[in-house]
């Protein structure tokens, strides 16, 4: 059996059910001058763009709320409204930078449908290849991410801050 060593994700299984806050939360509450460390892209007036830092695949970006919500439908309209152009603006982006042949965009609403952090809505956009699901996660259940999540953010960044200052 072939070993891959995904030593970042040990934060993540040791994390488990202990409930250390929200991250989404901690994230809307930091300075912006952490954004970088905290893979946050883009700071709007009611969400925000952060890239998953356990992606499924390259780009794998979530727009998240400020607001701490989990129910859907009690979601505020200029919330959701903001929450879909980023979603759009976010494809947008990714389509320019990265080429895609298809994307994943939704929302996993509560621990059961998948959520990892049920009590705080995101949409996750993950843009996806052909042939990006290949033997590896099917048979090996393994999934290989060919860019560091630091790279990735260097090459999404410029998109947002050009973003920033045509919605200034």
């Amino acid at each position: 059996m072939e070993i891959k060593y995904t030593p970042w994700r040990m934060r993540y299984i040791k994390r488990g059910d202990v409930d250390e806050g929200c991250v989404f939360c901690a994230m809307t509450a930091a300075e912006s001058a952490s954004d970088a460390e905290r893979l946050v892209l883009y700071r709007g007036r009611h969400c925000f763009v952060v890239m998953n830092l356990y992606p499924y695949n390259t780009a794998h970006l979530m727009v998240v709320p400020y607001l701490h919500v989990a129910d859907l439908t009690t979601l505020d309209s200029n919330i959701a409204g903001e929450l879909f152009t980023l979603t759009q603006q976010c494809v947008a982006i990714i389509q320019d930078e990265y080429a895609p042949h298809g994307f994943n965009v939704g929302m996993n609403l509560g621990r059961v449908a998948g959520a990892g952090i049920a009590d705080h809505l995101h949409m996750h956009i993950v843009p996806r290849w052909n042939g990006d699901n290949n033997f590896m996660p099917v048979i090996g259940g393994t999934k290989l991410i060919p860019e560091a999540l630091e790279e990735t953010y260097v090459r999404l960044h410029p998109h947002f801050a050009a973003l920033n200052s045509t919605s200034a």
